[in-house]
């Protein structure tokens, strides 16, 4: 019979467990105060472009709402109210003003967002009083009768940023498919949510029926899910905060979809023109409400996203085949949306954040010598398979997120007899196994 050895080992840092489970929660926690607290509490304008009509009408205008809101607004001096009114709609300013003493008139764009309208129509209504009249503001951008607020877009376009994220952490435990078929299921999967969100937008009236939006939103689907399928080789057990970080904690608040990119603080300002939730926003409301102005520079920006993560994808994909034979790294999980399972981990030293192991050992010849290559599989008392594993060069085997429960363990290496032992796997502890396996006898023919 082969002996083996168990015994049950505690985690001996019990601190550093609980910082690895707690990290992703407090990250998240503070990340929503540093980027939805910080970006929503208390949204101020910041260089809100608004063309005037007529030189001296717009030195003063700029005069008044300098003195009264310092940096809110820039004036833009055009010639004529026609020349302001266009400027709204090619995109080159946010809103315009006519300065007629007898008609003054407000050009807006509630597409632009509807506490965007708010803020200009409380600036300008003390600068048309100024002139003995009421201001009149017309809206040169409406929304869509299911988009009374202006944020409908915004929360149109969550449908297609969070599920991408959320399809590439599923995946991650799809130990059975190819990185191809992987890949594969990102883009229909994509496909299928974009059809999903412009159809459930289009049936609520939230955004008009333009199919040319189908293939810009598609865009954004792949954008995330190939840019975060890419980066998990790179960042592995940091993944969840990475991509979380990326798409959701920084892309939403420099959107510009809930709160205008006007009225934030500068740092999401900045991430506006190069984050793909903000562009696609951008691309869609010019495609919507704005005839196709100021499209193409948001799509590019969605191309190179995806380009990034082809690129990643591709590159990782060229590594490995350059160094095959090398040890898988052990799979990815997100603490948000999976659960420990049964998987096989490196015996090498653990570094912070990776799976603990629950169950390791060696596998050892009678002589002492270790038997690298040796298989190890590991059952449930049912007689199912949980995990498969191998021993490394130094005849050591581990494995991670076990259930507390008995195990049943089947060794076996060519040259040696297989052999069997049961143990129990306890929460909160590393059950540690040895196996000495013995080399098997030469068959000898009986003389006749």
């Amino acid at each position: 019979m082969a002996e083996h050895v168990e015994t049950q080992e505690q985690e001996p840092g019990k601190l550093r467990t609980l910082a690895e489970s707690l990290w992703f929660p407090v990250f998240f926690a503070l990340g929503f105060v540093f980027c939805y607290l910080l970006a929503f509490h208390a949204p101020s304008p910041h260089h809100i472009e608004v063309a005037v009509a007529g030189e001296t009408a717009a030195a003063r205008i700029e005069a008044a709402l300098g003195q009264a809101s310092p940096g809110a607004f820039d004036i833009q001096p055009v010639a004529t109210a026609d020349q302001a009114r266009q400027a709204v709609l090619d995109r080159d300013a946010t809103a315009a003003y006519s300065a007629d003493p007898a008609h003054p008139t407000l050009f807006v764009a509630k597409a632009d967002g509807y506490l965007l309208e708010s803020v200009l129509n409380q600036a300008f209504a003390p600068v048309a009083a100024q002139t003995g009249h009421a201001l009149t503001v017309v809206d040169l951008a409406p929304t869509e009768p299911g988009d009374a607020m202006g944020t409908g877009l915004f929360y149109l376009v969550l449908i297609w940023n969070i599920p991408s994220y959320i399809v590439v952490m599923m995946l991650l435990r799809a130990v059975t498919l190819s990185r191809r078929a992987k890949v594969a299921t990102l883009v229909g999967f994509g496909a299928l949510l974009t059809l999903i969100g412009y159809a459930g937008g289009v049936a609520m009236d939230v955004i008009p029926n333009d199919p040319v939006a189908i293939p810009v939103a598609f865009l954004l689907t792949q954008a995330v899910s190939l840019t975060s399928f890419g980066l998990v080789p790179l960042v592995k057990q940091w993944f969840p905060g990475v991509a979380m970080g990326l798409f959701v904690l920084l892309s939403m608040p420099s959107s510009g979809g809930a709160v205008p990119v006007q009225m934030v603080p500068g740092f999401f300002r900045a991430l506006h023109p190069v984050f793909p939730m903000g562009n696609l926003i951008e691309a869609l409301r010019g495609i919507f409400y704005f005839d196709g102005r100021g499209v193409l520079r948001p799509v590019l920006v969605l191309c190179g996203w995806v380009l990034l993560g082809v690129v990643l994808i591709a590159g990782h994909a060229l590594i490995q085949r350059r160094t095959a034979g090398a040890v898988d790294e052990p799979p990815v999980e997100d603490p948000v949306f999976e659960m420990p399972q049964p998987t096989a981990v490196p015996a090498h030293h653990r570094h912070f954040g990776e799976p603990v192991p629950t169950l390791t050992g060696a596998v050892r010849a009678a002589d002492g010598s270790p038997v690298p290559g040796a298989a190890v599989t590991v059952m449930d008392g049912r007689g199912h398979q949980l995990v498969r594993t191998t021993a490394d060069d130094e005849g050591r085997y581990a494995v991670a997120g076990l259930p507390e429960q008995f195990v049943d363990l089947v060794v076996s290496a060519s040259g040696f007899e297989a052999t069997a032992s049961r143990a129990l796997v306890r929460e909160g502890g590393t059950t540690h196994r040895d196996f000495t396996l013995r080399g098997r006898q030469p068959l000898v023919s009986a003389a006749r």
